[in-house]
Formats: structure tokens, sequence, C-alpha cells
């Protein structure tokens, strides 16, 4: 999913920015390993404590729980890095360098785990697998793969990044009115696309962690072979729905055919059925997609009209289509699927004849990750902005990072030779004239 995410972003922004957002996607991954590692999974995962945050210490080996071993750590090391991931395309093409390094290490080694501990922690305070105390409304909640967890958090922090640091230059004219910034290449955004398409398999039947579980005072165990196929179906089924119905909507409002809005549209399907595709039926799914397509349209107009830049739409994707898909866990989940995945007697869905009990959970994760992320991450965003660390100079930002950052782009499209960049860094004050390259 990472490569996903680094062939997505790449193709979303110009060209003059390619070599930075790809690095920001390397750096995602490995300073979210080490940060991680030395913190986030003992927030997210340590022992008994009080139900908000993990009790034990540094490193792998302080853990007794039999499941917190080493295989399950780089699992979850996946989703912390996918949450920055997430983040690092609201505030593309404008932010520096170190600004990342320190957003993407607090936000994987402090703010995503503290979430994933209250909600998918056996000692979480809102789990719907907690063993230590009573279950939040009786149900816990159901966010089986991280509509909220991971999606939400990575689209709220992006929120706030990119409305501190304000949009790109020319992404508005004088009268407010949006103007298109065009990312340089469809074809990696397709990539990209389907990278993640193929991902979300892991994401999202992969969570059942194992294949197995058992059942009785016996200890007998039966096949899960069922579930996660059906979870397989429902993820397919709402990415499917949620892209068809970008790409015929958008025909009617805007008038052409667009790739980039229907891989949007997919991704915002998948986002969205993430929290409750292992306990909804697949019809439900693509109730599930047809929303979510629509959530995001929604969104885009809203952020076009109040001028907030996000060059990935990755707040609206994310955040706001990773919301619609916890209260949609709350409205459709099924009784028996319920039973099946988290234990029989829990409340389920509201339309399906479950009551309020297991929406009124997911109401309560939307307003706890919505309010712990802006708490955390709004003050860290606005600190790098008062010092300066936040966005590059108006210079740098018209002249393309690549060129002023990372050593010229022509290394990432072009042969440094070939008179392309040469241009380009003269304008900068970088090399001198060559009259023999330019004789007009």
């Amino acid at each position: 999913m990472q490569l996903g995410f680094a062939m997505l972003c790449a193709g979303s922004v110009r060209a003059k920015n390619t070599m930075n957002i790809m690095l920001t996607n390397v750096l995602d991954a490995a300073a979210g390993g080490l940060s991680y590692y030395l913190f986030g999974y003992a927030f997210a995962f340590g022992g008994p404590s009080n139900g908000f945050i993990g009790r034990h210490s540094f490193g792998l080996t302080d853990f007794p729980s039999p499941s917190a071993d080493y295989s399950f750590f780089l699992y979850q090391w996946a989703f912390a890095i996918a949450a920055a991931g997430i983040t690092s395309g609201s505030i593309a093409e404008r932010t520096q360098f170190v600004a990342y390094l320190i957003y993407s290490s607090f936000l994987t080694g402090f703010v995503y785990p503290i979430v994933s501990h209250w909600f998918w922690s056996s000692d979480g305070w809102a789990s719907a697998t907690r063993t230590n105390g009573s279950l939040l409304f009786g149900s816990g909640v159901i966010d089986f793969a991280g509509s909220g967890v991971v999606h939400m958090v990575g689209g709220i922090a992006g929120l706030w990044g990119a409305l501190v640091e304000g949009p790109r230059i020319g992404r508005f004219d004088r009268s407010g009115r949006s103007v298109v910034l065009r990312g340089h290449s469809a074809s990696l955004v397709v990539l990209g696309s389907f990278l993640l398409w193929f991902g979300w398999y892991g994401f999202n039947p992969g969570s059942f962690l194992t294949i197995a579980k058992s059942y009785g005072e016996s200890g007998g165990y039966y096949g899960q072979w069922s579930a996660i196929g059906r979870t397989a179906v429902t993820t397919t089924l709402a990415g499917c729905t949620a892209a068809l119905t970008t790409l015929f909507s958008k025909r009617l409002l805007v008038g052409h055919w667009n790739v980039i809005d229907v891989c949007n549209g997919l991704l915002g399907g998948f986002a969205a059925i993430t929290s409750g595709c292992s306990v909804v039926e697949p019809w439900a799914a693509i109730v599930c997609g047809f929303v979510a397509a629509w959530v995001l349209m929604g969104l885009n107009m809203l952020a076009a009209k109040v001028e907030f830049d996000d060059p990935l739409e990755a707040a609206q994707l994310h955040g706001g289509c990773g919301a619609w898909g916890v209260l949609f866990t709350g409205l459709f989940a099924k009784k028996k699927y319920v039973a099946e995945v988290y234990g029989s007697g829990r409340p389920y869905g509201l339309f399906m004849g479950g009551g309020g009990k297991l929406l009124a959970a997911q109401v309560i994760q939307i307003l706890v990750i919505c309010g712990w992320v802006t708490a955390t991450m709004l003050p860290l965003f606005y600190g790098l902005h008062k010092m300066r660390l936040l966005r590059i100079s108006r210079e740098d930002e018209t002249a393309g990072m690549d060129l002023t950052r990372h050593g010229g782009f022509a290394y990432a499209y072009h042969d440094e030779d070939d008179g392309f960049a040469k241009p380009a860094m003269f304008m900068m004050g970088r090399i001198e004239p060559s009259p023999q390259a330019h004789p007009q």
C-alpha cells in the first residue's frame, strides 16, 4: 500500500515536485518504523492500564501478550504509516522537508497509536474486543480495519496541516475562483490506485489476523473462510460502486469523463467500507460506495468554495469518507455477522433492527478522533508555522522543490544535459549561461 500511496502522490503533483513527494513517502515508512517501534507500539498495545494508554515501556520484548509478537508489530506498523501517508498528500508541494520528518514521527509515534489503543486494543475503553472491563454501550466501536482509526486520523491531520499552510500559489485566483493545478501523470495515479486496491485485501480481509477462531470451553476451532471471503467481496463492491458513481456523476456535473476523479472515488469507497467490511451484506456495501462517492464530491465542492487546497483530496477522501464508513457500520451491521466476528448478544445496525447503541458508539468514535487529532496535530502544525519550519518560500514553491531542494527535477524525468532544466536553473541563479546550448 505504501507503494500505491507513492505512485498516487507522484502522479497527482506537478512534475517539478515529483522527487520531493516520493521522498516523503519513503520517509513516512522509514521514520514511522523507528518512531512506532520506540514509542507507538507501546502506546497502542501495551499491557493492561486504565484503558486510555498502554502501560509498558519501549521495545517489543516488554510485551507479555501472546498476540503482541514481532509479526503483529509489523502488521500494525503498516497501518500506522498509512495514516502518515494520507497526511503527506494534503500538504504536498509546499511543505518543508523537516516538517515532514517531525509530523510523521509524531503521528506514528504518539497520535495514531493512542487512537488505535482506544479502539483496537483489548484494553481500550471503546474497543469492540475489550476484555478488561465493560464494552461501550454493550458493543464497543466496530471499526474492523480502520475507517476511523487510520483514515480519519490521517485525513483530519491533513486537514489541519493544509489549513495552517494555506493553498498553493495559483490554486485560487484573486476573486477566489478555483484554478485546477493538474498533476503531471494520470498513468501513475491509475497505477497507484490499482496497487492500493490490491493492498486493501491485506488491509481488510487481512485484519482477521487468524483464519481459525476458537469456540466454546473445549477450545475447538472453526474456519473463518466465509467471513474472510465476504469481507473481500464487500470491499470490492464498495470501491467499484463508488468509482462508477463518480464516473457518471462527474460526467453529468462537468460534462466529461475524468480518470483522476474516478480513481479518487474508488479509493473513497474503499476508505468507507473499511470499518464495516466484515459485518455487512454485499448489497449494503453497494450503498456504502454510492454514498461515499457523493460525500467525496460534496466535500470537494465545499473545499473549492472555502478555498481549501488539498492536492490529493486526502482530507476529503480519507477524513470524510472514513467518517461516513464509521456511521455506515452503525446503520447496516448485521446481527449474524456481528456475532460471528465479535461475539453474540451485541447491538447491531440501526437499519437492521439492532437499535441505536452501536450507532451511538460509532458517533462517539468520530467525535473523539476529531477532538484528539485536532488537539495534537493543530498545535504541532501551528508551532511549525510560527517557527518558519512548515512552508517553503514563495520562490522555491514557484520553481519547484525538486529544483531548489533536491538537486534539480532534471534527475527525475530528463537527462541532465538535455537542455530542459538548465534554463530554469539559470533563472534561479544556479548556473552560468551557456551560449552554445541556447544561442538565441
